[in-house]
C-alpha cells in the first residue's frame, strides 16, 4: 500500500525521549516538557560523569519518581529511547551521536559551536540514523529567520547590515549559534559566503565600513535567555528585525516538535524550516 506517511500526531505509542546535560537548565526544561506531554515519555538522562546529579532521579527536581536515573553511560541512557535531545557542547553531543548511529536512535540537536569539521560529522551520523540540527528551535526564532530571507533579498544594495546578540554570563560561545544562522541566511540570500564577508570585531582604527560586510556584536550579562537583533541601516531610514526570548520553555517545545517530526524519518539531516513547513 502506497501513501503519505502517516502524521506523528496520530501515532498513539509515546515516543520514547532520551535528554542529554540532564541536570542543566535546559536539560530541565526539557525534562518537565516531555512529563507535561501527552505523547512523549522520558526513556534516559544523560549527564556528565562529574555532575553531583548522577545516580538520581532524572524528576526529582520536579518532585516525582520517574524511574528514570541520570547516567553518565551512554548506551545505558539511550538503550530504552526512540529520540535523544542534545543541548550540551560539540564534544559532548560527538560522542552522543556515536552511540546514537549505533543503536538506531533519533537524535534533536541543539547544541551550538560546531567546527566545519564537526558539522562534518553531523553529515555523516546522519546516513545512519535521522537527525534534526537547529541552534536555535524557537518557532518564533525560525519564522524570523524566514523574513531575514525576504529582507535581505529585498535590500540587497544600499543598506548595512549588523546583528547583535545578547545572552546570559554563563553562555560560552559568542556570537551565538542563532545569530550565526541569521547571518548564513543573510548571507544565502545575498549570494554570499558569511566566511568571506562577516565581521566579528571592530576596535582603534578600522576605516570605513566594507558594505558587503555583515557585522556581528555580542552582549553577555546577567540572565538574559537570548535577544537578537539584526539591523538593516540605510540612508534615511533603517529598519529593525527583532527577536526576544523571555524563557527557555519555547526551545523546549519546538524540541518536541522536532521529536515528532524525526517519527517518520529513518536517516537524514534536517533543521527546524523542515520541522515548520518553512523550506
Amino acid at each position: 500500500m502506497t501513501g503519505t506517511p502517516t502524521p506523528a500526531a496520530t501515532v498513539t505509542t509515546p515516543c520514547r525521549v532520551a535528554v542529554a546535560g540532564a541536570s542543566g537548565r535546559m536539560g530541565r526544561m526539557l525534562i518537565e516538557a516531555i512529563r507535561a506531554s501527552d505523547d512523549c515519555v522520558l526513556a534516559g538522562a544523560l549527564d556528565v560523569a562529574s555532575s553531583p546529579a548522577v545516580g538520581s532521579d532524572a524528576t526529582a527536581f520536579l518532585g516525582h519518581a520517574s524511574g528514570v536515573a541520570i547516567t553518565a553511560d551512554i548506551a545505558a541512557g539511550l538503550k530504552n529511547a526512540d529520540v535523544l535531545i542534545d543541548f550540551t557542547r560539540p564534544e559532548g553531543t560527538l560522542a552522543h551521536l556515536a552511540v546514537c548511529s549505533q543503536l538506531g536512535v533519533k537524535a534533536v540537536i541543539g547544541t551550538t559551536g560546531f567546527t566545519d569539521a564537526q558539522k562534518a560529522e553531523l553529515d555523516a551520523y546522519a546516513q545512519r540514523t535521522a537527525i534534526m540540527f537547529s541552534p536555535n528551535m524557537s518557532v518564533g526564532v525560525n519564522v524570523t529567520l524566514k523574513l531575514l530571507q525576504m529582507a535581505a533579498k529585498a535590500m540587497s544594495t544600499g543598506y548595512d547590515i549588523e546583528i547583535i546578540e545578547a545572552h546570559h554570563r554563563h553562555k560560552v560561545d559568542a556570537p551565538s549559534g542563532t545569530a550565526l544562522k541569521m547571518g548564513e541566511v543573510i548571507a544565502e540570500a545575498l549570494g554570499r559566503d558569511l566566511k568571506d564577508c562577516a565581521v566579528y570585531a571592530r576596535e582603534g582604527v578600522t576605516g570605513e565600513r566594507d558594505p558587503s560586510s555583515i557585522g556581528f556584536a555580542a552582549i553577555r550579562g546577567g540572565d538574559i535567555v537570548g535577544d537578537h537583533t539584526v539591523l538593516f541601516a540605510g540612508i534615511g531610514e533603517r529598519i529593525e528585525v527583532t527577536h526576544k526570548s523571555s524563557s527557555r520553555a519555547t526551545y523546549a517545545q519546538g524540541a518536541l516538535r522536532a521529536v515528532r517530526f524525526l517519527v517518520a524519518h529513518k536517516t537524514g539531516m534536517f533543521d527546524m524550516f523542515d520541522v515548520l513547513g518553512l523550506n
